[in-house]
């Protein structure tokens, strides 16, 4: 018999799939402390929570016999997933579930917007009949920019070309063939900010994607533009928004979340542009039904052996040959987080070459770790092991997997390169004599390279002077550097410099970096 507990409210249809397996024993005991939690944590095999449960590292720690926590939901903010990985407990989530109700939503707040339906109605609710005043546009003819166009970005696409708009969309993991076969012009980031009349954002919020729309981007816009985000608050600067409602350069704006949840300050809803709702994106009874059956159904399989869906930090092999692969399976993850941070343009092949004695095995996990790794850094927790092969097919990325038991330098190799638009690149890899990822190949250099923390990789001219003034400089702003490898093909040539350090470098401080002498660029790795 498995203990499974569900510490957040989670619809009875949910519930029953999981009161239903003879096998389990469910407990529900919602808004427990978090002392409480972990007292009692120690007795359960599995554990389900939505968003107000906080799974921590201590809780996690005292967690002896957990063997899956499942989120009825996208977001896995409050759950430490690290930590679990590290005690081999399986972390779930349900990316799909809330696809349909938040593209809707979109859609409720986009022609709330644009027919001034929330002012309007709270005005003849007062008894007032101000036709005139409360004049709307059509969105027949207009152009709808969409930024992110996964699941809930592909969805509200459909329902605008049904409204006679004309659709165009960013995302750089989009090939512009299957952007083609769905009827979408794929353009650049900066053709949506100048020409769309309308702008939604359907991204996860990212460093790269924290206001990604703000006053610079606003400048730029059309006059009369309107914009939508119910993905994630912090992906539009919100007082840059209201500056440029104020000023009259956007006519409207719906937000569905914030920077902050509850807002600190509510004064912003009082601009008569502004349509808002308190993050109701997933909130109908047929999202929360979705997710919450699909969540137990996960739970339940997983823990009678019947397979693995939508693990977020395991893929989902047999236990015994992922004891095997699971090395592999982490340093192709690391590989993929490198090649997705430092590609340019859109990616539309990835090679992955295999060399060696790991080619005795079946490889199907790994690939689907570099996968996962490389399409993170965009789409962060909507992408897991089970389906990012999905995701890389869906944006028409083709995958070409080759095998040598040719040995060279390094007893197993993994080599993966990465053609793009732009400017293809090559990553390769290897384990160390205590299995332990290495990167030991970038492009046309050599390195010996750690694949923890973060990587500041320098293209520089091969000229004396460069690790002083770099190092000067992270010493300067407290940033430890803890390993360092240096690679060129010929002396006084172009070289590559590649340095472990052990926090994020602000960006302040990869400006100093990027104009120090005889450094040509630097980019900053997250792994």
């Amino acid at each position: 018999m498995y203990k499974v507990l569900v510490s957040d409210a989670l619809s009875e249809e949910g519930l029953k799939v999981l009161k239903d397996e003879k096998e389990l024993s469910v407990d529900v005991k919602l808004k427990l402390p978090p002392e409480e939690l972990k007292a009692i944590i120690k007795d359960y095999d599995a554990l389900v929570v939505r968003s107000s449960t906080k799974v921590t590292k201590d809780i996690i720690d005292a967690a002896t016999k957990l063997k899956v926590i499942g989120r009825a939901g996208v977001g896995l903010d409050n759950v430490d997933a690290e930590a679990a990985s590290k005690r081999g407990i399986i972390v779930m989530n349900t990316p799909a579930g809330n696809t349909i109700s938040t593209c809707e939503h979109t859609w409720s707040l986009l022609l709330s917007m644009s027919r001034n339906v929330p002012n309007a109605n709270a005005s003849l609710k007062e008894g007032k009949w101000d036709r005139n005043k409360y004049m709307g546009v059509e969105l027949y003819g207009k152009t709808l920019g969409i930024i992110g166009l996964g699941r809930i970005g592909t969805e509200v696409a459909k329902r605008a070309m049904a409204f006679g708009m004309r659709v165009i969309a960013y995302d750089p993991y989009l090939t512009v063939e299957k952007a083609n076969d769905l009827g979408i012009e794929l353009v650049e980031m900066k053709d949506i900010i100048k020409e769309a009349d309308y702008i939604t954002v359907h991204t996860p919020i990212t460093a790269e994607t924290k206001h990604i729309i703000g006053d610079k981007e606003f400048e730029q816009m059309k006059p009369g533009v309107r914009i939508i985000n119910c993905a994630r608050g912090g992906i539009i600067d919100e007082a840059a928004l209201i500056r440029a409602l104020e000023s009259g350069k956007v006519a409207g704006a719906a937000l569905d979340v914030f920077e902050s949840e509850p807002p600190k300050d509510f004064a912003m809803f009082k601009n008569d542009k502004l349509v808002a709702t308190p993050h109701l994106g997933a909130s109908t009874e047929e999202a929360q039904v979705n997710v919450a059956i699909e969540v137990c159904k996960q739970v339940a399989d997983a823990l009678l052996s019947r397979g693995c869906r939508n693990a977020v930090n395991v893929p989902c092999v047999d236990p015994e040959i992922y004891k095997i692969l699971r090395p592999y399976i982490n340093l192709a993850e690391k590989m993929g987080l490198v090649i997705g941070q430092l590609a340019e343009g859109r990616i539309q092949e990835i090679k992955i070459q295999y060399s060696g004695e790991i080619i005795a095995h079946d490889l199907a996990s790994v690939t689907i770790a570099f996968l996962k790794g490389m399409l993170t850094p965009i789409l962060q927790e909507t992408v897991n092991f089970v389906n990012a092969s999905v995701i890389a097919k869906e944006r028409g990325i083709r995958i070409v997997e080759t095998k040598t038991s040719q040995i060279e330098e390094f007893a197993n190799l993994i080599t993966i390169e990465a053609k793009t638009d732009k400017k293809n690149v090559t990553v390769a890899g290897t384990l160390s004599a205590r299995k332990e990822p290495r990167l030991v190949k970038l492009d046309h250099f050599y390195i010996e390279a750690e694949t923890d923390g973060y990587l500041l990789i320098l293209s520089n001219e091969d000229k004396p002077g460069i690790i002083g003034q770099i190092g000067t400089i992270l010493g300067q702003n407290k940033i430890n550097i803890a390993g360092m490898t240096l690679g060129r093909t010929k002396a006084g040539g172009v070289a590559m410099t590649v340095l472990n350090v052990d926090d994020e470098i602000p960006e302040g401080v990869m400006k100093q970096i990027r104009s120090a002498k005889n450094v040509i660029d630097a980019k900053l790795i997250k792994l």
